[in-house]
């Protein structure tokens, strides 16, 4: 289920909608004439919260019913959020243009505030720059079939009128998809069914060819469960939240993606068609994942113990110094007996002098001139040397600067995974769109036998 936040302009005759969803990206805006579209919009989108202008108050739409009844956080923000040349120069800063024209916005003045409002209102509470938000889709309610509240109520489209659950209802029903992402699309589906006729032929013919293709369909299936939910992975990823485990669940996701391109390359159904040449095997990726991140990464991201021995020199020679220090200093002391002759000859360490080396008061001569003195003792000198003290320098640091640098090579490895997110997010729409006509064909397939 889709995580909403909308936003709502009152201004004159028409209002302004925008609706995103952070965790996902998806970034929708219209405009509408009437309260009862608004409340038809509210009830299709099920926002978890209502951003306002203060002038929706002299709208006279009362959203205290619909808001309570659907547990809808309401908030009134002041003027300046709304503001059109603000929100204008939002929205052409997140998306790098010059003009909105390129958005495909440009017919909906009020929804262009109600969308740059938006994004203020969420610049300032997630404190992320949203990268993963990465397009804005505007769309017309006639597109779609206008379905009041008691209808939706009756139908009992997602859930059941008594209970409230999902259980019984329609989507229950049809909801055989194998991925996150194709139960959200085959939820939208249903709060917002399509009006116009060509449009709904052309998803009939791909669910009817999936149903004709049995072996197709199957082994679809079978490539679909292990898909994780690459819309919300790709979201934290660009947000910097995302874990190590994360990417390990995008590596073994994107892995499938070869596959289910493979089954449907001959497929001659328009749609379907689309949908193979909107999968981008992204190998480039799953490949970079592979090199870098262990395949049973630790949860915390600073716990070490992230990266793959051989992605990156550094941290295999840190690595190796937290592992064998022990053994360098014994080959180091043994180096320097035969080096200087002295038998005796120590490297030991303490709290305040960290490594030195020992040498008795009777073999003061025999020292070389590179060894720098440290402390002196009764019957002793103790000494450093270049070597003694880069190693030193070594094994103190190894872990510290290991973790430090497994986390720094991992947050680059995610900020490179990061800047492919347009590529993911097309690919996991086209995913998530054969998961619900695969979903609807066993649906079908079970009606007609």
């Amino acid at each position: 289920k889709n995580n909403y936040l909308m936003s709502i302009v009152y201004f004159g005759d028409v209002l302004g909608v925008a609706i995103a969803d952070y965790s996902t990206g998806d970034f929708f805006v219209t405009e509408i004439e009437t309260g009862a579209e608004l409340i038809d919009e509210i009830n299709k989108f099920v926002p978890s919260e209502i951003i306002l202008n203060e002038y929706f108050a002299m709208s006279g739409i009362d959203l205290t019913f619909i808001s309570e009844k659907l547990s809808i956080s309401v908030s009134t923000l002041e003027n300046w959020y709304f503001d059109d040349d603000s929100c204008r120069a939002k929205l052409k800063e997140h998306f790098h243009v010059n003009m909105l024209d390129g958005l495909g916005i440009k017919d909906y003045p009020v929804g262009i505030d109600a969308a740059g409002a938006l994004l203020i209102y969420l610049t300032q509470t997630q404190k992320s720059d949203m990268s993963h938000i990465t397009s804005i889709v505007p769309y017309t309610t006639g597109k779609y079939m206008l379905i009041d509240s008691s209808s939706r109520r009756n139908l009992e489209l997602v859930e059941t009128m008594r209970e409230k659950q999902k259980k019984g209802s329609l989507l229950w029903v049809l909801d055989k998809t194998k991925t996150a992402m194709g139960a959200r699309r085959l939820r939208q589906m249903l709060e917002q069914p399509l009006v116009v006729g060509g449009d709904i032929v052309t998803r009939q013919q791909a669910v009817a060819y999936l149903k004709d293709e049995v072996i197709t369909r199957e082994e679809l299936r079978e490539y679909l469960n292990p898909v994780y939910d690459l819309e919300r992975l790709i979201g934290r990823i660009s947000t910097r939240s995302a874990g190590p485990r994360d990417l390990i669940a995008l590596k073994s996701s994107l892995s499938m993606l070869p596959h289910i391109k493979y089954l449907i390359r001959e497929c001659s159904v328009e749609l379907l068609h689309e949908l193979h040449d909107e999968i981008d095997e992204l190998e480039d990726v799953c490949t970079l994942i592979e090199k870098a991140i262990v395949d049973e990464p630790p949860i915390a991201v600073k716990d070490g113990g992230l990266i793959k021995e051989g992605f990156n020199d550094e941290i295999d020679r840190l690595r190796t110094a937290k592992t064998e220090g022990k053994s360098w200093l014994a080959q180091l002391e043994s180096d320097e007996r035969e080096r200087t002759g002295i038998k005796n000859l120590r490297i030991k360490y303490n709290k305040v002098f960290g490594y030195y080396i020992e040498v008795l008061n009777s073999f003061k001569g025999n020292v070389p001139e590179d060894y720098v003195r440290k402390q002196t003792l009764t019957n002793a000198e103790r000494y450093s040397t270049p070597k003694l003290k880069e190693l030193e320098d070594i094994i103190l640091n190894a872990e510290d600067k290991l973790f430090s640098l497994e986390y720094d090579v991992f947050a680059d490895v995610r900020e490179k995974i990061s800047a492919e997110v347009v590529r993911i997010q097309r690919t996991a729409g086209a995913i998530a769109q054969l998961d619900v006509f695969e979903s609807l064909q066993r649906w079908q397939t079970r009606i007609i036998m």
